[in-house]
């Protein structure tokens, strides 16, 4: 038997057994709110890939009594149709979360870009784009976002461009702020010396360094989208009917409050995905930030 094996052995305290390492997540990574979002995120995933499956009736299926409560037949009711709540909510996860990656994606490609070339070439390119960031800033984001979007017309694709629109300046911003606290480092002049073009150094030496900071802001980003979004097809301004969209369905909901089913349980999964993209973005943050980590360490010894 080998040197290595017999270490293996002699440090399990029971005789013959032999120790096996456990790959065990970072600190931040098991705190209670960092579970309970995992578990939320993976539950609405797994709905929105097997929706056709779960869900028990067709979403658009107008065959229904109109305004049942709950029940085993129904467990979320029927809203003013006799459309089951429950199918509306299970395929409102295939629009809801995968146009809102969609948006954070788009807004944070156009934001970074932005932020990396007015942070990396400063001067007069640096004003230019950071006085245009300040001008959409200037206007609230949902009245913004309402003033693009009736512009356009009410539909999903122009309630997404309206979104964009809103939340670059964002990500431009932040991406800024971290291309200046990196552009005079000496391995950026090191790489500057080789030959490297801008082009290259922001992509492969900036951008690897700040790679970190936006996953974060990306990830908080998911919930606002989802609440934008779920915003503007509630005003009439995104999802038109039939469309199972979250967001439509409070609207629904909201003229005939009395029937608080109709409502209430978009609203709840609007609620869950929102507090799971927030409990997991704060986790990623202290799981990046070396400060924060090491606190969530020193609290668990």
């Amino acid at each position: 038997m080998s040197t290595t094996e017999n270490a293996l052995n002699s440090a399990d305290p029971v005789e013959g057994r032999r120790w096996i390492p456990r790959l065990r997540l970072p600190a931040a990574w098991r705190r209670p709110l960092a579970v309970v979002g995992m578990i939320i995120i993976a539950f609405w995933v797994v709905v929105m890939i097997f929706a056709p499956v779960i869900a028990p009736y067709d979403p658009l299926a107008q065959d229904s009594p109109r305004f049942l409560p709950p029940s085993p037949a129904h467990w979320f009711g029927t809203d003013g149709v006799g459309r089951d709540v429950l199918s509306r909510v299970i395929y409102g996860s295939q629009i809801s979360i995968p146009i809102a990656i969609m948006l954070v994606a788009l807004s944070l490609i156009l934001g970074a870009t932005v932020g990396a070339i007015a942070g990396y070439f400063g001067g007069s390119v640096d004003a230019v784009l950071m006085r245009i960031v300040d001008l959409f800033f200037a206007f609230p984001a949902i009245i913004l976002a309402m003033a693009v979007a009736a512009a356009l017309g009410p539909s999903l694709v122009n309630a997404v461009l309206a979104i964009v629109v809103v939340s670059w300046p964002a990500y431009a911003r932040v991406t800024r702020s971290l291309v200046l606290g990196l552009r005079d480092s000496n391995f950026i002049a090191a790489s500057r010396l080789i030959g490297a073009s801008p082009v290259q150094t922001m992509g492969r030496d900036i951008g690897l360094n700040i790679l970190g900071p936006i996953a974060v802001i990306s990830t908080l980003e998911l919930g606002n989208a989802i609440l934008l979004l779920s915003g503007l097809s509630y005003l009439g301004l995104g999802a038109v009917p039939p469309t199972p969209e979250w967001g439509a369905m409070v609207s629904e909901g909201s003229r005939v409050f009395y029937n608080y089913w109709v409502a209430l349980f978009p609203g709840l999964a609007i609620l869950s995905v929102v507090l799971a993209f927030n409990f997991v973005g704060d986790s990623l943050r202290d799981a990046l930030d070396p400060r924060t980590s090491r606190a969530v360490q020193a609290m668990e010894l």
